[in-house]
């Protein structure tokens, strides 16, 4: 990348960070979570019980339009540990290792490392833990067992002769099976359990020199298990499925749909649980996250430690009549939760403006007072932490890929959401989230629309390169 351009991504440090940063080297607690959407106390679900991640968003900075650059784990995280697009990076499946195609770059904790931090992680924090080196790497335990083993442990269920669904499986096209069963086990035997407790340890063990730790947690990405307390907290009858208006998948591009429905027998029950059991894990991860904040309590660190939470993407809870999953340009599976707390930076309040997952690395070098790292296609947004509510860049993109050429490309301003499939051949998306924020009513085809949309493809096609925040005057 040309040395003007990384010039032109290099945001001036305002006052308060640069004095922020001369003081010391901050530490960094950066905790991963898989496949969690905004349904969660703090962005207003009145169901989903998450009292720490609720704590957290109090000590800090909740981002409201937070969004992943690419709705699918290796690369959603790629993106985010490289500071580099999936249109940069080259990752746009699971499968995919990334340092093959990024080289010999600093992913952000090496980054960190080279300039004189303590590194650790536990649980998953890149999806190919193997290509990014810490000084202390652990996994929670092996994958999670599936399909044959899963049954075998957790207690096999069948199909009845009316291939009526399971008590605890749901068959999804694109997901598998989205199964969910409660455990017997106690918080410290499941996996996000003994990540917790391990990190804690690290964060005691290491507290007296500059670190930069990521805690991995990985519910609540599928299977659905958790102890059975967690599954207790929730009422089948406080379960709701979306109000999705019946004519929702008239107007969307056939493409634009995966991970659905693939059984004909599914009820709506079966569906609650499904979500009840989403819920469950969700609160089960977040009863791990408080142990570690308790750690950051009881050695009074939030004083010198930037704690920053993000997810690698949103999950469809059957959104757009049947949707489940990731891997779609709606807003439910780009949209992600993101809070930051930052030491003298501001606590409690929520920003509005938009900023994506390449902004992150970038983000978390400016406010430990770090030379900026090459390459970067995102801008930091310490300034954001000092004042959410001033003037920032216009909008967020993410990608997905179907195969061959077929790519779904979307941009997302504070306002609306533009997506075009294979550059328009296979279909275009626009939705005025100021009228419609669940996306059920698709304007492109609107002639009132058509200048907003004329608006909106340029913004796509063309507003990425200058896609900055305005210059600190």
């Amino acid at each position: 990348m040309a040395v003007s351009r990384r010039d032109l991504l290099k945001l001036p440090l305002v006052s308060p960070l640069a004095g922020l940063a001369q003081k010391k080297n901050l530490n960094v607690l950066m905790f991963s979570i898989d496949d969690l959407n905004v349904r969660i106390g703090c962005y207003g679900d009145p169901v989903v019980k998450t009292p720490n991640l609720d704590r957290l968003a109090r000590h800090g900075v909740r981002f409201d339009h937070a969004y992943c650059n690419y709705p699918l784990c290796n690369p959603s995280r790629t993106a985010l540990l490289s500071g580099r697009r999936p249109e940069n990076n080259g990752v746009y499946s699971n499968d995919t290792r990334p340092r093959a195609h990024v080289g010999n770059i600093a992913f952000l904790p090496e980054y960190f490392k080279a300039n004189g931090y303590f590194t650790a992680r536990v649980g998953k924090v890149a999806h190919h833990e193997e290509d990014v080196k810490w000084d202390i790497s652990e996994n929670d335990t092996p994958n999670p067992p599936r399909s044959s083993m899963l049954m075998e442990r957790y207690g096999p269920k069948t199909l009845d002769t009316n291939k009526r669904l399971a008590a605890n499986h749901l068959p999804m096209a694109g997901v598998g099976r989205i199964f969910w069963t409660p455990t017997n086990n106690p918080d410290d035997k499941e996996g996000d359990g003994i990540t917790a407790r391990r990190i804690a340890q690290i964060v005691n063990e290491h507290k007296d020199k500059p670190f930069f730790i990521g805690c991995g947690f990985r519910k609540p990405h599928l299977p659905l298990i958790a102890p059975v307390k967690y599954f207790d907290m929730y009422n089948l009858a406080d379960i709701h499925l979306p109000k999705t208006p019946a004519n929702d998948l008239d107007d969307i591009p056939p493409t634009a749909l995966i991970c659905t429905n693939s059984d004909d027998f599914v009820s709506d029950e079966d569906r609650r649980r499904a979500i009840l059991g989403y819920y469950a894990v969700t609160s089960f991860m977040d009863a791990q996250l408080g142990v570690v904040l308790d750690a950051l309590d009881q050695n009074k660190l939030w004083d010198n430690t930037v704690v920053l939470l993000w997810a690698d993407h949103g999950w469809h809870l059957y959104d757009h009549l049947q949707l489940w999953g990731k891997q779609t340009c709606f807003e439910e599976a780009s949209h992600t939760p993101l809070m930051v707390h930052a030491p003298g930076m501001k606590a409690g309040v929520a920003c509005p403006r938009m900023v994506e997952w390449v902004d992150i690395y970038p983000t978390l070098t400016e406010l430990c007072g770090l030379p900026q790292a090459p390459g970067m296609d995102g801008a930091s947004f310490a300034p954001l932490l000092g004042n959410p509510g001033r003037a920032w860049k216009k909008a967020a993109y993410s990608i997905v890929w179907r195969g061959a050429e077929n790519y779904g490309r979307t941009v997302r301003t504070e306002r609306h959401r533009y997506t075009e499939w294979s550059a328009g051949k296979d279909g275009v998306e626009l939705y005025d989230h100021q009228t419609d924020p669940h996306e059920w009513t698709n304007l492109a085809g609107n002639s009132q629309a058509a200048a907003l949309r004329h608006e909106m493809q340029d913004l796509l096609r063309n507003g990425q390169k200058n896609n900055l925040p305005p210059k600190v005057g």
